[in-house]
């Protein structure tokens, strides 16, 4: 059981119209009741706002909206006391500092939502949920993490674990109370069914967290072609700013440019690089290896070729590098006279300069990446990358269940590795998670979350 009251200031660091000190715990009303000039807040009814003032030392400190929260019907389930106070700095800081000063201590990242957890307000992926809504940068990303706090992806996995259970159950029963006396017809008549039935639950949510974690992350996109192709003039057209340098000079770029632009609910995260040929110079040396350690990296690649030029063998050695990325080539200057006969199966004609063509580049990212498939009605679109390790980390132990069926191993080391499996899946909602995983995951709260 959680005793103590703790509190941070919950808005961002800055200055703004209002801040938000928020406290949480057993104290919470008694503390601010003692530097709080306005009605007894002991004495209020929950989920009520009250005008007043913060005094201490008989000095006024700030004139304050107190918000009041009675357990258990708040987010932590605790007592929770929110003050309003203007947003200056100092005074957020006074006021917190003087909570402190009367009995609270300041609060741990994330101690707030760690505690709506272990009081059982929330489950692990609700509470991560809660960062993704933070973190959220387009309408698509907020949609997933909402139905994530909703509950959504805990009554999926808990849905899955539940027919894990089942399995497991029936196998227990038959060890102690044999309906088969053949072990092999137990395995291959009921649980090696049940266990491709999953299997294929999986493998499935799998496939479409490729979308999820597009949507949540956004894409690595890295802008790449040899010197003076446009590649910087492609990234201040997509970007409708002018954050790259132009100029006619060959190698004006020299080391790595990023911008972020959201095309229809994707997220690219792109990358100007250094043009890629031989040099002499060790600042474009060191821009060209970083370029080529990007295109490692990318999840798209924006491969931009001088449309009025005829293919070079630079352009040869960057077309095989990429072959197997996904790419879109770019044929850059289509305002000048066309020099390329060359017809390459996913491209797209622009004017960098002239800011032509990049709706029609825009659209084939967009067709490339959100296909007709996308439903966010669907729940079943896993964003978060400690999900997806457990949902393939779950594959696997299933998997090894089917081999060992299939090598007709006994059936308790069969579900050793179903018990693995159930295992793991709780992880996901929090169920069997470590104290070392919780402190991991709450650590990047801030402090007032």
């Amino acid at each position: 059981m959680i005793n103590d009251t703790i509190a941070a200031i919950s808005t961002a660091i800055g200055q703004g119209a209002i801040s938000i000190v928020r406290l949480s715990g057993n104290d919470a009303i008694d503390i601010v009741n003692k530097i709080y000039k306005g009605k007894d807040l002991t004495k209020v009814k929950s989920h009520t706002v009250h005008y007043g003032h913060i005094v201490y030392n008989k000095k006024q400190i700030d004139e304050v909206l107190v918000s009041v929260f009675r357990a258990p019907k708040t987010f932590t389930t605790e007592d929770i006391i929110e003050i309003n106070c203007h947003g200056g700095v100092f005074v957020a800081n006074k006021i917190l500092e003087i909570v402190l000063t009367n009995g609270a201590r300041m609060s741990n990242p994330g101690e707030f939502t760690e505690r709506a957890f272990l009081n059982g307000r929330i489950d692990l992926t609700q509470a991560e949920a809660v960062m993704d809504i933070i973190e959220a940068k387009s309408d698509l990303s907020l949609s997933l993490a909402n139905k994530g706090l909703d509950g959504e992806i805990y009554r999926m996995v808990q849905n899955l674990r539940n027919e894990l259970l089942s399995t497991i159950a029936h196998i227990e029963v038959n060890i102690d109370y044999p309906e088969y006396d053949d072990v092999i017809e137990l395995s291959n008549k009921i649980v090696l069914p049940n266990i491709e039935h999953l299997i294929i639950k999986i493998k499935t949510l799998l496939e479409k967290a490729n979308y999820g974690k597009i949507i949540k992350d956004g894409l690595k996109t890295a802008i790449i072609g040899r010197p003076n192709v446009g590649k910087s003039s492609l990234l201040n057209a997509l970007l409708r700013e002018d954050k790259a340098i132009v100029t006619e000079i060959q190698g004006t770029t020299r080391d790595i440019v990023e911008g972020r632009i959201n095309i229809g609910g994707i997220i690219l995260n792109l990358i100007d690089t250094a043009g890629i040929r031989e040099s002499s110079d060790i600042v474009e040396i060191i821009g060209i290896e970083k370029a080529k350690k990007v295109i490692n990296e990318a999840e798209l690649i924006l491969f931009v070729l001088d449309n009025n030029i005829k293919i070079t063998s630079e352009d040869e050695i960057l077309l095989d590098l990429t072959k197997n990325k996904k790419r879109i080539v770019i044929l850059n200057k289509s305002d000048l006279s066309k020099a390329n006969e060359i017809e390459f199966d996913n491209s797209v004609e622009i004017s960098a300069l002239n800011k032509t063509g990049i709706d029609d580049l825009e659209n084939k990212i967009q067709s490339m990446f959100l296909t007709g498939e996308l439903n966010l009605e669907d729940a079943t679109y896993i964003s978060n990358a400690r999900h997806i390790a457990k949902l393939n980390d779950t594959l696997g132990s299933l998997q090894d269940s089917v081999i060992a069926i299939h090598n007709e191993m006994p059936i308790d080391m069969v579900e050793l590795d179903l018990k693995t499996a159930w295992h793991t899946l709780g992880e996901i909602i929090g169920d069997t998670s470590s104290t070392s995983l919780l402190d991991e995951l709450f650590t990047k709260f801030c402090l007032g979350k």
